[in-house]
């Protein structure tokens, strides 16, 4: 059974979500504050939750903050939920190193939906093969590690399969909407930001210099390839 911290202020918006998430199988703990959730997460208690949806609107220190202080310590999935739906807003959340960014109001089955997607891309996949290495980028799918010139990298999850899917085929043009189906399972239900602010997370942890990227590249009105290097 799939466990859920649910981070969310509004106490009747808390209760609801709970029982939703309850009713469809998932162990859910809450908590009304970042600093609340930043405490369980750490605790001996907090190694059992597999996922958060975090609200922006928090008293204390906000969502995008309490977002980055996970990301420091865990790669474990973050969904934002939120009301805040500007793009402004939404490209903060992504860069913060939310895994996706949901805008209320959503229905129920669909927040189930981009939970269940979140805990799929958060299980290990079978890699094959031998490790490979791109001018210096080494990339093991055997055993999820990526290195640099020998130095371990730590991607979170969704950068990390975002990596795996664009790399297995050097030169290949990935749309954003089909890195959103292979990379997120979103299909049509998935935002193109999140494409791109992975792409930045990314760029900004194996690329040399970021804005002039020899790995991820950009194809103007198309999508990201890996390479040529």
């Amino acid at each position: 059974m799939p466990h859920v911290l649910l981070i969310e202020d509004d106490a009747s918006v808390r209760d609801g979500m709970e029982l939703v998430l309850r009713r469809h199988q998932y162990e859910v703990d809450v908590a009304s504050t970042g600093e609340e959730a930043l405490d369980l997460l750490d605790s001996p208690e907090g190694e059992r939750i597999e996922l958060v949806v975090l609200d922006l609107m928090l008293p204390g220190i906000s969502g995008f903050e309490v977002c980055r202080r996970i990301r420091a310590r865990s790669t474990i999935p973050v969904i934002m939920l939120t009301a805040r739906g500007a793009d402004h807003d939404v490209v903060v959340g992504l860069e913060s190193g939310a895994d996706d960014y949901v805008v209320k109001p959503v229905t129920a089955p669909v927040l189930e939906a981009r939970i269940r997607a979140a805990l799929r891309r958060a299980e290990p996949t079978t890699g094959s093969g031998p490790g490979e290495n791109h001018a210096g980028l080494a990339i093991d799918r055997a055993g999820l590690t990526v290195t640099k010139h020998g130095t371990p990298i730590a991607l979170p999850r969704s950068e990390l399969r975002l990596l795996l899917e664009l790399s297995v085929s050097p030169g290949r043009v990935f749309s954003r909407e089909q890195l959103l189906e292979s990379v997120w399972d979103h299909g049509f239900l998935g935002d193109p930001r999140l494409v791109d602010a992975a792409v930045a997370r990314l760029r900004a942890k194996i690329e040399d210099v970021p804005a002039r990227p020899r790995f991820i590249q950009t194809v103007r009105g198309f999508g990201y390839r890996f390479g040529p290097l």
